[in-house]
């Protein structure tokens, strides 16, 4: 949450000419309804199948395309496995630091910590790195820059 998904993901798929796909925007378009819409009326569980669902169709009607998913999609049901087994992975490997000044600026529109207090969202961050982080050290490439430069991100896709 907060890397930078969206917008490096959105700077590849043009690069690379193929498509992309924000996997919450697919989840709010098929729901029709917002994140947090979903969290509240239906709970994490409910949103995490949708999620693991959506992924896979994208990826089974796609041959080549880019993804960002959301921070949390790679630690449930298996999803990082069927996403290193579908194509290249790519963690973007952002400071806590960097996710805190990002995340209090955007809390209202990220369900999982608009009620938080700035202090709390800083906890947030890192127990949420703490428990995910052996899921993303998964992902075939990992962009520890900072900030993140295309030429060097696109580079890592094709000697990956």
């Amino acid at each position: 949450m907060g890397s930078g998904k969206t917008h490096w993901g959105k700077q590849v798929s043009e690069k690379l000419h193929i498509p992309f796909f924000d996997l919450d925007e697919q989840i709010t378009t098929h729901e029709e309804k917002s994140i947090t819409e979903i969290f509240s009326e239906n709970g994490e569980e409910y949103f995490r199948v949708l999620e693991k669902d959506i992924l896979h169709i994208i990826t089974e009607s796609h041959e080549n395309f880019v993804m960002a998913c959301g921070g949390g999609t790679p630690c449930y049901y298996n999803n990082i496995d069927y996403m290193n087994h579908s194509g290249t992975t790519i963690w973007i490997n952002t400071s806590i630091d960097t996710l805190f000044q990002r995340l209090i600026k955007e809390k209202q529109a990220r369900p999982l910590i608009k009620n938080l207090t700035n202090e709390q969202v800083r906890g947030f961050i890192i127990k949420k790195f703490s428990d995910r982080k052996i899921y993303y050290e998964q992902a075939d490439i990992i962009v520890d820059e900072d900030p993140v430069r295309l030429e060097n991100l696109v580079g890592k896709i094709f000697h990956a």
